[in-house]
């Protein structure tokens, strides 16, 4: 276990002096995409189901604050709520060759724990990058055998969560061992949701920022945990990775930052749908053309895309609509644009969407195969009606770290989701970014969203 005592021992060491200028910065960056994630999803189906299981079980009142309703109420059940939250309208973050979505269960788990230990916003930030030093390379280590059965941010999510809140309780190498064995035991999420268009994706992310943060409290009361859980003979790699690499758990602790290289999401849409996205888009641009002047589109992608969006057909939710390859190509083909509010009223609703597609294919391609999970190529080779046939390509989709989202994009984003759900209004979203832009000032995360009245 060489390599998770390596990691566990730069965690304990991890100090906020230590974390570069542009670390913090996309920090601070990925801590408001996230919130924005959790606030456009306010009364959307299923998280009221969450708000009233949270409202049931856990206390009237308390410390952590709940993103969509502002109440208050123990750290558990708010990382439990806040982290459904944040998965639904798939906006939130992913890093590449993790295929880990980090924000939706780390912040939810470090920002419970923050109010519940009256942390500062420095120690939430420098937790939060625990938990995502942590969780990417876990990630990277199960491999991409692991990603084809098991949903990533569920399982390793349980891990990055319960980092970040052993960061905020100030855990030392042992302790963090025994999290991380805690952790591990408890990881789970399955992929077979996708064929129903059932609801588990929410609660996968529930349930990892909820358990990592159990594991973490148990854990600085003395509870002890397996202490090889990811490299043992019946640990994590044995039993849900075929091409596990161990050296990923420690490789350039301290000098790669692997917290820069996640992508913001543009488009709303599983992350498989947006390199194609993108190469469609680009090439109508280029070619001035129109949805019904394309008679079929084959997108070329690799094994991980078609594994997710091969499971979807004809979607029968927005949810599942944003698996679905063609759907998403559609909204972008007739509409421009994927986005929230396409999704909400076009993608099940449209006959045009629907139409185009039925003329969307996947194949594999190898070229991009091979470069997958560290790069995401976006491929299409279109047909016209008039019988051209047009290459797309694409090497860096929107929101990929060479193509970014600026902080003036990020705002916007803000500011779109918000309004999408009506859950802030402009101004109040506004003071909601400025909050976020001054974190490393902040003295205490309590009370940090306000109240949940309007302007």
């Amino acid at each position: 276990m060489h390599h998770t005592q390596a990691l566990c021992r730069f965690l304990a060491e991890l100090t906020y002096a230590q974390l570069p200028e542009h670390v913090l910065a996309r920090t601070e960056e990925l801590y408001l995409d996230w919130l924005a994630s959790a606030l456009a999803s306010q009364g959307a189906h299923p998280i009221p189901l969450f708000e009233r299981y949270a409202q049931k079980m856990g206390p009237s009142s308390g410390p952590a604050q709940v993103i969509v309703n502002g109440t208050g109420t123990s750290a558990y059940f708010a990382a439990l709520v806040n982290a459904a939250s944040s998965h639904l309208v798939e906006q939130d973050d992913l890093h590449n060759s993790s295929v880990l979505h980090p924000a939706t269960v780390v912040f939810p788990a470090a920002l419970a724990a923050a109010q519940d230990l009256g942390k500062s916003g420095r120690e939430l930030l420098l937790a939060s990058v625990a938990g995502y030093e942590a969780g990417i390379r876990i990630g990277e280590f199960l491999g991409r055998s692991h990603y084809r059965i098991f949903h990533t941010t569920a399982t390793v999510g349980t891990l990055a969560a319960a980092v970040a809140v052993g960061k905020l309780l100030d855990f030392n190498e042992e302790q963090f061992i025994n999290l991380l064995g805690s952790a591990g035991t408890q990881a789970a999420g399955l992929w077979e949701f996708l064929r129903d268009a059932a609801d588990s994706k929410q609660l996968h992310t529930a349930k990892a920022a909820a358990d990592g943060l159990l594991a973490a409290y148990l854990t600085a009361d003395g509870l002890t945990g397996a202490r090889n859980i990811l490299e043992g003979d019946q640990g994590l790699a044995a039993g849900m990775s075929s091409d596990a690499q161990p050296g990923k758990l420690s490789a350039g602790l301290g000098s790669r930052w692997a917290l820069v290289e996640t992508s913001f999401k543009f488009h709303a849409s599983c992350r498989h749908t947006h390199p194609a996205a993108d190469a469609l888009l680009d090439l109508m641009q280029r070619e001035g053309l129109s949805a019904a002047q394309i008679s079929q589109v084959q997108t070329h992608v690799h094994q991980g895309a078609i594994d997710v969006l091969g499971r979807v057909t004809v979607p029968a939710t927005v949810h599942q609509a944003k698996f679905s390859m063609g759907t998403v190509l559609g909204l972008i083909a007739v509409h421009g644009h994927a986005g929230l509010p396409e999704f909400h009223d076009l993608a099940l609703s449209d006959p045009a969407v629907a139409a185009f597609r039925d003329k969307v294919c996947m194949s594999l391609d190898p070229e991009v195969d091979s470069a997958y999970p560290q790069r995401w190529l976006g491929r299409v080779t279109v047909t016209t009606t008039d019988g051209r046939t047009l290459h797309g390509a694409i090497d860096e989709p929107k929101g990929d770290p060479g193509n970014t989202l600026s902080r003036a994009e990020l705002a916007d984003k803000f500011q779109r989701l918000a309004h999408f759900s009506g859950a802030r209004t402009p101004s109040r979203a506004n003071r909601l970014i400025e909050q976020v832009w001054n974190l490393r000032t902040t003295a205490s995360m309590a009370h940090w969203l306000g109240g949940n009245c309007d302007d």
